[in-house]
């Protein structure tokens, strides 16, 4: 199991349905049911789902009567976009530098 917070959060991300609930608390707090209505799963398996992104620190659930809400946490994303970035910096970079390639090739043709 992931001990860094980099990689708690990317495994939780790996997942689709995980995806999608995050993308769900993005709007606003919700109960396991509300979270599991979408999908064709069981609740426990929602509840599991959850756990993980609770694990990874995506989400934290409250405490209300017998309602457990879970609300987003996206402080751990920072880092994982920052990471993301980097990345962003180097294809950018590549593709100017293919485009600039390009470029002279054009360039070099119209000459012929």
């Amino acid at each position: 199991m992931a001990t860094d917070q980099l990689s708690r959060t990317f495994s939780a991300l790996a997942d689709p349905t995980r995806r999608a609930i995050l993308s769900k608390l993005s709007r606003g707090e919700a109960t396991v049911n509300d979270i599991a209505a979408p999908f064709a799963m069981s609740l426990p398996a929602i509840s599991k789902h959850l756990r993980v992104l609770e694990h990874a620190g995506l989400i934290s659930r409250g405490r209300d009567a017998q309602w457990r809400p879970a609300r987003l946490n996206a402080t751990p994303l920072e880092p994982a976009a920052d990471w993301i970035d980097g990345y962003r910096r180097f294809w950018d970079h590549s593709f100017d530098a293919l485009q600039q390639h390009l470029a002279q090739e054009q360039k070099g043709n119209t000459h012929d």
